[in-house]
């Protein structure tokens, strides 16, 4: 109670004055937005105010006294919470509060009464009986909510202003009322289920109520006593469910919700809507099967019963909705436990079975009996259950040190998740023993307890896999792959070998047991295999059951038997041995059995020939992998360990065959090549120079006696092999892209790909949409056939559809006013005889008509209307055009004599028509002078009337000058027809008639349809070929109109389609641009408003139209649709929720066409009167049913705290988020709301999971849930984020949206028919589980190299994904847009995976995880979703890495190891190529370079290559380069060019598909895909080596900036420059040592790709640079780098300010990587010696000695330099200072040494100038090798005291480095055309639809300029 001093009649707070404190200086001034400030930032362990603060603002109106008072509790309550204003801004919100305070007591005044008290109970009063008495009749429930929650609050304040006993009788009433009432009236999501106020009509749909009245049936359900003793009654089964295991409020509102319309909607879908009253049991054994599919799995597999055990007869539907209603709940409150599903399992089954002994533990149910007692508090569950297992999962979080450490120090979600697995979990016990093993940490060491099942040892093991950083991951998961290769080139080696004595070799018996020796290398290849399964492994042992360890072991013991078998039995089997051959033959004792081999490779088969077997009949292998029988898993249990996921995923024996017969065709091909091509050409000459003998080498050989010269063999056979490797990815992007044309072509894509295809096939469209998208049921198709108006009703529900397709892209200023009302259809065709197509096909019809009436000669009517009939449209067009005008002029005239007249002609023209005689009474040439009168007679009706009386004496004159000219000009008897109509009076004045008109019909909205319509056909002469002109807008018209051509489901009604969700995770990217940014200037002077109307200069234009036409109504002001105009052209969130808003839109109209009568159908969608009460009930309807189908949710992850932040930035983005709320009803945002609650004393950080919705001007909370602890500590951020607010969203399928896609209205109207395919069934009785849908990237506009990752991305997500899906069956799910089956995945852990770093690539493990458990993935292409792409060469290089860093960790995961070791061979070789083998291969073919370089830096330095060529018997050689050639198609990027190429011609015509690949080789796409090979490479192979894998953000903005020198440097330093430096010099020092009698086409052509290589990796981010060669620009640059190169680093100093801190974050990864990591980068440096030590014996100084010493010397050599650099950099620190003259003397005398030095050298050694830059190429590599081993062994040269000066020359070469990237730059940018050539090279889309690029990128703002 309040304290009484300061107020009348002691009562009320006491004056603020009394409390002054000085304002505190960080409290945010936040001017006028006082209102938002005090209720929206308030400290969240005040977090309990807010709702008081709220309203004081919304009473502050109409009572600020009262609002005061609500202020006064709220800083009562605050001082009484944190009386010290300890907790984090809580001092300064108090000052602030206290401010305002006692400004506003001075200020209120009192309204009501004459003292407080009095004053607040009188406004509770009569704010109740306003508002609640009486609104409960007529307000909307959201509305009742509202003021159900200010009453509360009101009387909270009441309470502490008034004392008790002073309270009047009325107002407790009124307050009793309110408390009752109020847990009925809280805000909902969709179903107001519990609400007060007029019952919306979602309420009163039957499969609702159904629903409702099925979870309310709670007899017989055993009563709760609550703590107080009290028993308890529930409402509902949930309720109950929370009383007895304490889910949370939140929780089970949410989930309460969820279920209804789950049962609702499955109801509805087979249900006879006549007498529906009860749920149909057959839908809830439906759902029970759908959710405990997997669980029933789970129970079989480990050998367990399910706990769903329900008893016959009335109870049966009540249990199988409380065993639904349990796992719901704990799903909804399990948190970071949702991607453990069989956790979840484990979880259900326990409280399953409590759940049943508490219904039926006494089934004989006693009167009397004890009530159950309830669970300890509402956070039971989440106390007990799920933070122990949360606890584990974030202690194992934070071993993985935020993924620097390995990923075997550290168990993930996965490890965690398959402890499930076993039966060990069983021992966990329920209530969940904590001293259990998986709960005691690993970092806790226990005495050995074997009884109490505790932990010990020091870590705990991985579960069943290992995640090392190792390649051999890859030969591991595909062994079959690599053992397949490796045996077929070992024939083709032999029978190439042979081929050259034979020509018939394969048929020789000797090479055919030569052949046989493949299966010795079968034997070694699968022993490597045994080794690696238990070596990465071993880390997993703890946790392997013994028969897993035992089937390790028995294979290894297998492997090591034929390793030894093989050889010797082979050896034993050749005639006259030698060498290795003979030691095994002498092994194996002297057997002359010469088919014992043959018996052992005949037993080695039998395997492979069983496993063929299975493989051909897939159901039965299907059915042994699923078996639980022991007999078969006996069986099973050597082919592959048994697993919980992963069995049998086969496909049907179609699909099987389809994708076998594909990868047969491509291996022989592949196969063919490998052995003419690249085997075969190499065979002589490998013989030739293995029978040479080298006597003399070029340097000091170590092995001058080795025999066949095998180190020239090696370095030309190791580039070859290497290619043949990597060739099966070319085969594969060949056969893939005839494939997927020819599937294409099948699937109709691309028929209407032109808008002249369109008008051909236009007429049929309306035919194909009622087919495709309009629901009829039987008895509908029959009632209109009898009547005939089924084709008039179809033409009217497409043109409502079209109409308001037409309408959106107007909306979305795609197209202008013209060109819309060309495109629109009239809603009715009732009133005119003939269809009415839209304007732009009968666009110049009238006037072609006219002319050819007007010139016609001949006399015969039948000639003329047989030439207007040949075109169907023209005769369309006279028809409606004669029609209209007649029903215009008749509506307009008011006079009965006046239409007589109108009639009497109408008469004549038809009659002379039927009569055949119009010739006769007609004058034609009078027509076109009719036509322009009608042209302005028309105009003028729809001009803006300004002066009534005025129009209205235009409006007569025009209509009796068109009457005059018709009787008088065109009708050759008009007098007579005057008479007819006028008998009596038939010499009137003209001006008498035609003078009653009713102008009011120009506010007619159908009439002026009209008016405009028959104005566009009389007026548009020239023909609409090109509308519309925006390409944007053609191409989503044609595909729209194609699509409807394709094959998809028919459309369900509304009430019977899949209900869906669509989530879209969202942290801090854009959510709509601020003005400051739109006019924000870059560099050169360009905003990015200005930049976007130089871009879309037609959209632009379209916009001014729209925003300036008067009929434009918007309550927004010009910037703010700037703003908006500019945002929906960019990557932010607004676009993405207006274009899934679509999906509401239409399905408002598709109710409508569903359920409205005719006359509203051809009455139009838009003309619908809702205050008709049919119509209002109607749209009420929609709007119910759309709520029940469709529900969007954005999970804001920080939208708390934006909301609460005093950030500039945050508060934007939560203002933005708030408008969209408000702007979308439907719209939900859940969000982690972080808050600071006192717990025991103590304040701790508490988290929540938290929905909102928009209010009236603020959210409104709808459902909070408590979380363990914070969700996204444990894994990736965004599969995080998606997780948390999953349990949010509804239905049966649920959409993934990314914020960077975009949505279209007409692509939207197709959703129902996409869902209909999760009800196919597809072969082998299985239904899809994702939904894959094609994008459309809708950056590829901006820049060439835009385009260039637009069309490769369109490539994928078309013609990829098209293949991959069929005949392939591997396509997985690689982002969104795909559809998921949401009750599959959300019982199967969810959208994606989430494991720190090693799901990097969430998205795809997603459809890892669906394939593994048995899902299906589909992939569909009559339905599109936009997406955005990176623009910028940075970006797209920074997505590349991402993506290569994701394939890198994908290569080491358990997903990928499992689907690579259980697919069938076929399914494995397609799941390689298409997802880590991709890269891999993209990998090797960089290291080809690389082998084929040193290979020949070996031959040259060694002089072996002038040796060999000088030999007479070998000729030049050209099979190495002829080999080496397909390697460069790769590398090039040609490969990528196929699909691409394939997918334009066919949705674009193959004439475009020519011309674009052109232009693109033009636009130098070549240079960029071989610049981004070298991203992937760098990245996968650094991933797999060391790690370092992170989520990169791109950046989604509009990139058209110049990126300076150093910022390129920075980031392609080590992954293109370093490298492309070293293969520079390799190629330098092979063209110069290299012998000059070289001469071949084809090794120009090889070379020339390397130097291709080079000259891209050094130069492509210069020539993708915007103003790359500006002179001015490259100055700037230079100032900028060397300011770079030469600041100092340290703490706190990022990597951009100073060379030193980048050098270090480089080399990050070196300091987290293993021993292992450390060895292999110093081997790898060791190749930068080879250099040294080659060139040194070259030089003339050494006079051909090839003593060991002279290599010693040129070390002695290389450590002198680096001394004298040492005491230089060492003289400048000590002596630089303070003896200045001491170090210029040192200085001196070092310059003296290296004068005299080289003098004796030149003078008395004999050194050559050339032989100085001979050693710059020796000793540069050497040091830049050291630097490396100095980076790896960092931490030994740090104690050492050197690491200052390995900085120093590190600091050298980078500045050596840079200077030589920037020298050609630097010469480049001298010369003006240079920079003109590379603007029009980057932005030539541009320059093609005639924009002003260069004018955007030399900063020449006309319109900044002009103002």
């Amino acid at each position: 109670m309040a304290s009484s001093s300061g107020t009348k009649d002691g009562v009320g707070p006491r004056r603020a004055a009394s409390r002054k404190t000085t304002r505190a200086p960080t409290m945010v001034d936040h001017g006028d937005d006082s209102a938002a400030v005090d209720s929206e930032l308030v400290p969240s362990s005040l977090a309990s105010i807010a709702p008081i603060l709220r309203v004081a603002n919304e009473v502050e109106k109409e009572n600020p006294r009262v609002a005061y008072l609500c202020r006064f509790h709220a800083f009562e309550k605050a001082h009484r919470m944190d009386p010290t204003s300890s907790g984090r801004g809580i001092r300064q919100f108090k000052t602030y509060l206290l401010h305002r305070l006692e400004k506003e007591d001075e200020e209120t005044k009192l309204k009501l009464a004459k003292n407080d008290p009095r004053e607040i109970q009188t406004f509770y009063q009569n704010f109740y009986e306003e508002n609640i008495r009486e609104g409960q009749y007529t307000k909307k429930p959201e509305e009742m909510a509202k003021i159900y929650q200010i009453a509360t609050v009101l009387y909270d304040v009441l309470r502490t202003v008034v004392p008790l006993t002073k309270i009047d009788g009325q107002t407790q009433r009124y307050a009793k009322d309110v408390e009752e009432k109020k847990e009925q009236s809280k805000h909902y999501n969709v179903l107001p289920l519990y609400a007060i106020g007029v019952k919306p009509a979602i309420m009163e749909l039957p499969e609702i109520k159904a629903a409702l009245r099925a979870i309310r049936t709670v007899d017989n359900l055993p009563l709760f006593q609550m703590p107080e003793g009290k028993e308890r009654t529930v409402n509902d089964i949930l309720e109950w469910l929370a009383l007895r295991f304490g889910f949370q409020k939140g929780n089970v509102a949410n989930q309460r919700e969820h279920l209804i319309l789950l049962l609702a909607n499955m109801d509805v879908r087979n249900k006879n809507l006549q007498n529906y009253v009860l749920l149909d049991s057959n839908t809830i054994l439906q759902l029970m099967e759908n959710i405990f599919k997997n669980y029933r799995s789970w129970c079989e597999y480990l050998r367990t019963e399910p706990n769903l055990e329900c008893p016959l007869g009335d109870r049966t539907q009540q249990s199988q909705l409380l065993y639904i209603g349990l796992y719901l709940l704990i799903w909804g409150e399990a948190s970071n436990i949702r991607f453990m599903p069989e956790c979840i399992c484990y979880i259900f089954h326990r409280m399953a079975h409590e759940m049943y002994g508490t219904l039926f533990s006494n089934v004989e149910h006693v009167i009397g009996v004890a009530p159950e007692t309830s669970a300890e508090g509402e956070e039971a569950f989440l106390r007990d259950v799920v933070t122990p297992i949360y606890e584990v999962m974030r202690k194992e979080a934070w071993r993985n040190k935020n993924g620097k450490a390995s990923h075997s120090a550290w168990r993930n979600y996965d490890d965690l998740n398959e402890y499930f697995w076993t039966q060990k979990c069983f021992k966990l016990g329920w209530p969940l023993d904590r001293k259990a093993d998986f709960f005691v940490h690993s970092d806790v060491l226990k005495p050995t307890d074997k009884g109490n099942n505790q932990a010990v040892g020091k870590r705990k093991p991985k579960t069943n896999f290992v995640e090392l950083r190792t390649f051999w991951h890859l030969y591991r998961s595909f062994d079959r792959m690599w053992i397949f290769f490796t045996l077929a080139l070992q024939a083709i080696i032999i029978i190439a070998w042979h081929q050259r004595v034979s020509s018939n070799a394969l048929f020789d018996e000797d090479v055919l047991q030569s052949v046989l020796s493949i299966f010795v290398t079968a034997a070694i290849l699968n022993f490597l295999r045994a080794v690696l399964d238990i070596v990465l492994s071993f880390n997993a042992w703890r946790s392997l059951k013994f028969t897993q360890i035992l089937r390790y072991l028995l294979k290894f013991a297998a492997a090591v038997f034929w390793l030894i078998v093989m050889p010797v039995t082979y050896s034993s089997s050749v005639q006259n041995p030698s060498g290795i051959i003979k030691f095994f033959n002498n092994l194996g004792g002297h057997w002359q059995t010469q088919s014992l081999y043959n018996y052992c490779v005949a037993i080695y088969l039998v395997p492979n020939l069983l496993a063929a077997m299975l493989f051909l009949f897939p159901f039965l292998r299907k059915s042994m992998e699923r078996s639980n029988w022991r007999v078969i898993n006996i069986l099973m249990w050597w082919s592959q360990p048994k697993l919980y996921v992963g069995r049998g995923m086969h496909e049907d024996t179609l699909s099987l065959l389809k994708y076998t017969l594909f990868w047969v065709t491509l291996i022989i091909s592949k196969l063919a090549f490998s052995y003419y091509v690249e085997i075969l050409p190499l065979i002589e000459p490998t013989e030739l120079i293995m029978n040479i003998r080298v006597h003399s080498y070029d340097w000091h050989e170590f092995f001058p006696n080795v025999t066949h010269n095998i180190a020239v063999v090696i370095s030309i056979w190791a580039p070859v092999i290497l290619v043949y490797f990597m060739d099966t990815q070319i085969w594969y992007a060949i056969f893939a892209t005839v494939i997927g044309g020819i599937y294409g072509a099948f699937s109709h894509l691309g028929e209407i790909r032109t808008l002249g295809m369109l008008r051909a096939r236009f007429v049929s469209v309306p035919s194909a949409f009622s087919r495709r998208l309009v629901p009829y049921t039987k008895e509908e198709i029959n009632q209109h056939e009898q009547d005939d108006t089924l084709e008039r009703i179809n033409i009217a529900k497409f043109s409502q559809m079209w109409n308001e397709f037409i309408l959106s892209i107007r909306n979305e200023d795609l197209i202008s006013h013209r060109e819309k009302n060309l495109l629109l259809v009239p809603f009715s065709s009732s009133d005119v005889s003939v269809v009415q197509w839209p304007p732009f096909l009968l666009a110049s019809k009238i006037p072609i008509a006219l002319d050819m009436a007007k010139d016609f000669k001949e006399k015969e009517d039948a000639d003329l209307i047989r030439k207007i009939k040949n075109d169907d449209f023209m005769y369309f067009a006279i028809i409606e055009c004669y029609e209209t005008l007649r029903d215009l002029l008749l509506a307009l005239l008011l006079d009965e004599g006046d239409k007589k007249i109108i009639l009497q002609i109408c008469q004549e023209v038809e009659s002379s028509i039927r009569d055949r005689s119009f010739l006769r009474e007609f004058t034609t040439s009078g027509l076109p002078m009719l036509s322009d009168k009608l042209d302005k007679f028309l105009d003028l009706l729809m001009q803006d009337e300004d002066d009534r009386q005025l129009y209205r004496s235009q409006i007569i004159n025009k209509l009796q000058d068109i009457v005059e000219i018709i009787i008088q000009d065109v009708m050759k008897n008009g007098q007579e027809v005057l008479e007819k109509a006028h008998p009596v009076h038939p010499v009137e004045k003209k001006e008498q008639k035609f003078e009653r008109v009713n102008i009011d019909l120009v506010r007619s909205r159908s009439w002026m349809e009209k008016v405009v319509r028959l104005h566009l056909l009389l007026t548009v002469k020239e023909s609409a070929i090109n509308v519309p002109m925006n390409l944007e807008a053609r191409r989503r018209i044609t595909f729209f109109a194609n699509s409807l051509f394709m094959l998809m489901p028919n459309a369900p009604k509304v009430r019977n389609m899949i209900s869906f969700s669509v989530l879209t995770p969202y942290y801090k990217e854009p959510v709509l641009y601020s003005t400051e940014e739109l006019n924000k200037e870059n560099e050169d002077g360009i905003t990015t408003l200005f930049y976007l109307q130089k871009i879309y200069p037609d959209q632009w234009k379209n916009y001014e139209e729209r925003i300036t036409d008067s009929k434009f109504d918007s309550n927004k002001d010009r910037p703010e649709l700037d703003r908006e105009w500019v945002s929906y052209r960019g990557q932010t969130l607004a676009r993405t929720v207006r274009g899934m808003m679509y999906y509401r839109e239409t399905l408002e109209l598709q109710c409508f066409l569903d359920f409205a009568d005719d006359n509203a159908i051809f009455g139009g969608y838009r003309a619908i009167d809702t205050n008709h009460k049919d119509y209002r009930v109607l749209k009420e309807r929609a709007q119910a049913f759309t709520d029940m189908k469709f529900t969007y949710v954005v999970s804001c992850q920080v939208y708390g705290n934006q909301k609460k932040s005093s950030d500039p930035q945050d508060r934007s983005c939560y203002v933005n988020i708030l408008n969209l709320m408000l702007a979308y009803p439907s719209l939900r945002v859940a969000y982690i709301d972080e808050r600071e609650e006192t717990i025991n004393g103590k304040t701790e950080k508490v988290y929540y999971s938290v929905l909102v919705k928009g209010g009236e001007k603020l959210d409104e909370e709808i459902y909070r849930i408590k979380l363990p602890g914070p969700p996204t500590e444990i894994g990736e951020g965004k599969p995080e984020n998606q997780n948390h607010a999953i349990i949010f969203t509804r239905g049966e399928a649920l959409q993934t949206i990314d914020m960077n896609q975009d949505n279209y209205f007409e692509e939207a109207f197709k959703m129902r028919n996409v869902l209909e395919e999760f009800l196919k069934t597809h072969r082998g009785q299985r239904k899809p589980t994702i939904l894959g849908l094609r994008e459309h990237i809708f950056t590829g506009s901006v820049s060439s190299l835009a385009w260039f990752m637009s069309n490769q991305e369109s490539s994928f997500v078309t013609i990829g994904q098209r293949v991959l899906a069929n005949p392939l069956r591997v396509r997985f799910h690689y982002g969104h847009p795909d559809i998921f089956d949401r009750i599959f995945h959300l019982t199967r852990g969810g959208m994606s995976k989430a494991s720190k770093t090693i799901n990097l690539s969430e998205d795809i493990f997603s459809g890892y995880n669906s394939t593994l458990r048995r899902g299906y993935v589909t992939h569909h292409e009559y339905i599109q979703v936009g997406k955005g792409r990176d623009v910028g060469m940075n970006q797209i290089s920074l997505f590349e890495a991402k993506v290569a860093n994701g394939n890198g960790e994908q290569t080491l995961s358990r997903d990928v190891y499992r689907l690579g070791r259980r697919f069938d061979f076929y399914r494995m070789l397609s799941f390689y190529f298409t997802t880590v083998g991709f890269y891999f291969s993209s990998m090797v073919t960089v290291l080809t370079v690389y082998v084929f370089l040193y290979g020949r830096l070996y031959m040259v330095l060694s002089g072996l290559e002038k040796r060999l060529l000088e030999d007479p018997s070998i000729h030049q050689s050209k099979a190495l380069e002829e080999a080496l050639a397909t390697q460069s198609f790769f590398q090039i990027g040609l490969l990528l060019v196929l699909p691409i190429a394939m997918e334009i011609g066919l949705e674009r015509g193959f004439r475009s598909a020519v011309g674009d690949v052109i232009v693109m080789q033009l636009q130098l796409a070549s240079v960029f895909f071989t610049f981004q090979l070298g991203t992937k490479t760098h990245y996968y192979g650094r991933t797999l080596l060391h790690g370092g894998s992170k989520y990169r953000a791109t950046g989604r903005g509009f990139v058209v900036f110049h990126a300076k020198f150093a910022d390129n440097y920075r980031l392609y330093s080590r992954s293109h420059f370093v490298k492309g430096l070293e293969l520079f010099i390799l190629l330098i020092i092979y063209e110069l040592y290299g012998d000059s009698s070289r001469s071949s086409s084809l090794y120009f052509f090889i070379t020339f790709s390397m130097w291709f290589l080079v000259a891209s990796w050094l130069f492509a981010p210069f020539i993708f640079n915007p103003s790359g060669f500006e002179w001015q620009k490259t100055v700037d640059d230079w100032t900028d780098w060397k300011r770079w190169m030469g600041n100092r680093g340290g703490i706190g100093i990022s990597p951009d300010k100073s060379w030193e801190s980048w050098w270090n974050e480089e080399q990050e990864h070196l300091k987290y990587t293993n021993i292992r990591g450390r060895v292999l980068e110093i081997i790898l440096a060791f190749r930068f010696f080879i250099y040294q030590y080659g060139i040194v014996y070259h030089l003339k100084i050494s006079h051909g000695n090839k003593n060991i010493l002279v290599y010693g010397l040129s070390w002695f050599v290389m450590a002198t330099a680096l001394l004298v650099l040492k005491m230089v950099s060492m003289g400048r620190r000590k002596f630089g200072t303070d003896f200045q003259l001491m170090f210029r003397i040192l200085k001196a005398l070092l310059f003296l040494g290296f004068v005299s030095v080289m003098t004796v050298l030149f003078v008395v050694c004999g050194l050559l100038v050339s032989d100085i830059f001979a050693a710059i190429l020796a000793f540069m590599p050497t040091g830049w090798a050291l630097i490396l081993i100095a980076q790896a062994c960092r931490s030994c040269l740090k104690g050492i005291g050197i690491w200052d000066s390995v900085r120093e020359l590190g600091r050298a070469y980078e500045a050596v480095m840079g200077l030589f990237i920037f020298m050609p730059i630097v010469v480049l940018s001298w010369f003006p055309f240079v920079s003109e050539f590379q603007t029009r090279l980057l932005f030539n889309q541009a320059f093609s639809r005639g924009l002003q690029i260069s004018m955007i990128l030399a900063g020449k703002d006309k319109t900044s300029s002009s103002n």
